[in-house]
């Protein structure tokens, strides 16, 4: 169906964009820029997103790499970080064409830190086989590139290319078209009214749901709403099994009061421990090195599971260890952290520690998930009408676990590919992509997933009982507590089976299957956290082998390890949700 402006040629498409990330913000001024009608809906304010609190920085081979780096090289550190299971393809669109969308934000005003001969400062992080990290502002990357593209945002918005609407809550998506199965608009709260917005797509760019768990980097908005919104039209989702824990969040004195509002999780960045920093338990003890032999460099996984494994060792499950930046201090000479980590400096000292003279308490805490929305190559679902960019998304690229650094280039090439899919398709996908997806989980009911041998119930975190969690009934900390023990950085087959139990309790009166018929954004929040840890607690009890971000202490071994290692789980609301 073809509409006519007022001046008699057919109207600009229109694009709805829910999320305010880099993904949001960088595909709406993309779209935009190519002369579509586009609406941005966001939950909050602007700038309350992932993107805004990222530290590290954003990964690139640009045209004048660092010396002997090479987008080959990009690609097998991102390969051997997702533990085998990423997308090949995914990864190699990500990081040959991350250098086009770094000058794309150059156009938005994003200016990177420079080096001393006026070239990009390359930074090292975690896994990366060469320097290819930029930052903007030293360590508040996410927040000098969300500025920057909030403030083109808003020129956009006052110019009538954008039109924005913020504290907008989206409760669910609309149907329709000749089929009634392509998604035309959104519906929305806002200021206690509900309101539709129609349009011939939606890109949804709604990061992800760090607030599942008890111990998270995310800000309070990620709540998995774009997942929930997705699922319930009946888009496939995968790889929810795998979640990132970042392993060096800061575990503040309780003593501690913060002020000037910094009350937000304290992540200290993979950089830090690029730059030379160290874990040490309370013993003074350098433990990383018994564990692997990049020691605090390994994946992300390799060391949150390590901190919760070495605790468990010294019976210490609920505490925490200790990341030492001194000898960084004591190497690169007094003044070099406060130069380099400004925000950090700040904010450690705000809650009391002087990270140049003491080291920073430090536990893992839920970072990114890696599984999400089933996307092909140009971010579009099984849906029809129905887009994804950035952590809400699963193109594969992240595989099991994600590379440092990789998930605002996500955001970047994929919101750009979303776009350039939407104004290259208004009728559905290129040829060879499915509109719809079969579930792979083959009808299963969450309660009857695949049963699994007893094994070490240590969850690393809480020891709380699947029976004493039902018997308190739903609330918001319970479901962060149950994911946080049973589906953490450590689990078993019997931890899963019970969360699945007390979730499918907890359903009865929460209702996560449906959109709640209430005004209260937290009540819409709540349901699409339960949907969340079903599907993710439902995807782990299928994926009985280890890989990655996933860890079962009771995981099959070899063979039926490598049968599983690269099979992915898929579901759509085909899959039954009920107790068969």
């Amino acid at each position: 169906m073809t509409t006519e402006s007022l001046a008699g040629g057919p109207a600009p498409q229109r694009l709805i964009v829910v999320g305010s990330g880099i993904a949001g913000l960088y595909s709406a001024l993309l779209a935009a820029e190519a002369g579509a009608e586009v609406v941005l809906l966001t939950k909050g304010a602007l700038a309350d997103s992932n993107t805004y609190y990222a530290q590290g920085g954003i990964s690139a081979v640009l045209d004048e790499p660092a010396a002997g780096d090479t987008v080959a090289a990009h690609i097998a550190d991102t390969l051997k970080a997702g533990a085998g299971h990423c997308n090949e393809e995914a990864v190699r669109v990500l990081c040959s064409e991350a250098r086009l969308d770094i000058a794309g934000l150059g156009r938005f005003g994003v200016h990177f830190d420079l080096d001393d001969d006026g070239g990009p400062s390359l930074g090292l992080e975690a896994a990366h086989s060469a320097p290819r990290i930029l930052h903007a502002g030293g360590d508040a990357t996410g927040a000098g590139v969300a500025a920057a593209l909030i403030r083109t945002v808003l020129d956009f918005h006052a110019a009538g290319k954008i039109h924005v609407i913020g504290h907008a809550h989206v409760t669910s998506l609309t149907l329709g078209g000749p089929q009634g199965g392509k998604v035309v608009g959104a519906n929305v709260i806002q200021d206690g009214r509900e309101f539709g917005v129609g349009g011939d797509a939606v890109l949804l760019a709604t990061g992800g749901a760090g607030q599942v768990f008890a111990q998270t980097t995310n800000p309070s908005v990620a709540t998995a709403d774009g997942l929930a919104l997705a699922w319930r039209v009946g888009a496939a989702v995968a790889d929810l099994e795998f979640f990132q824990f970042h392993p060096t969040c800061m575990v503040r004195p309780a003593d501690a009061r913060e002020v000037e509002g910094n009350n937000d999780p304290l992540l200290i960045s993979e950089a830090v421990r690029g730059e030379g920093a160290i874990l040490v338990d309370a013993a003074g003890h350098r433990f990383m090195p018994d564990y692997h032999p990049d020691a605090e460099l390994a994946p992300r996984d390799v060391v949150s599971r390590s901190i919760a494994l070495h605790l468990a060792k010294l019976g210490d499950p609920h505490g925490h260890v200790f990341l030492d930046a001194t000898v960084i201090e004591e190497r690169r000479g007094e003044g070099f952290l406060a130069r380099r980590f400004p925000t950090l400096s700040k904010r450690t000292r705000q809650a009391g520690v002087d990270w140049t003279k003491e080291p920073v308490p430090v536990a893992p805490a839920a970072h990114y998930w890696m599984g999400g929305v089933v996307t092909d190559l140009y971010g579009r679902t099984s849906v029809p009408g129905l887009l994804a960019a950035g952590e809400v998304a699963c193109t594969g690229v992240q595989g099991a676990n994600r590379l440092a650094s990789n998930s605002l280039l996500e955001g970047l090439v994929f919101g750009r590919r979303a776009v350039e899919g939407f104004l290259g398709s208004s009728s559905g996908s290129p040829d060879g992509v499915p509109l719809r997806a079969d579930s792979a989980a083959g009808g299963l009911a969450f309660t009857n997933a695949a049963g699994t041998p007893a094994g070490d119930n240590r969850s690393g975190t809480f020891s709380e009982t699947a029976e004493s969690a039902g018997a308190s009934g739903f609330s918001r900390q319970a479901l962060r507590r149950l994911m946080t023990a049973k589906a953490g950085v450590l689990r078993s087959g019997d931890l899963l089976a019970e969360a699945a139990e007390v979730l499918g309790e907890w359903e009865e009166t929460v209702g996560p299957l449906s959109v709640p018929g209430s005004l209260d954004v937290r009540e819409h929040e709540d349901s699409n956290l339960l949907l969340a840890a079903q599907l993710l607690v439902h995807a782990a009890r299928k994926r009985r082998a280890s890989l990655g971000a996933h860890y079962r202490s009771d995981g099959v071994a070899e063979p039926a390890a490598v049968e599983d290692f690269d099979k992915r789980y898929t579901m759509s609301r085909k899959a039954s949700l009920v107790h068969d």
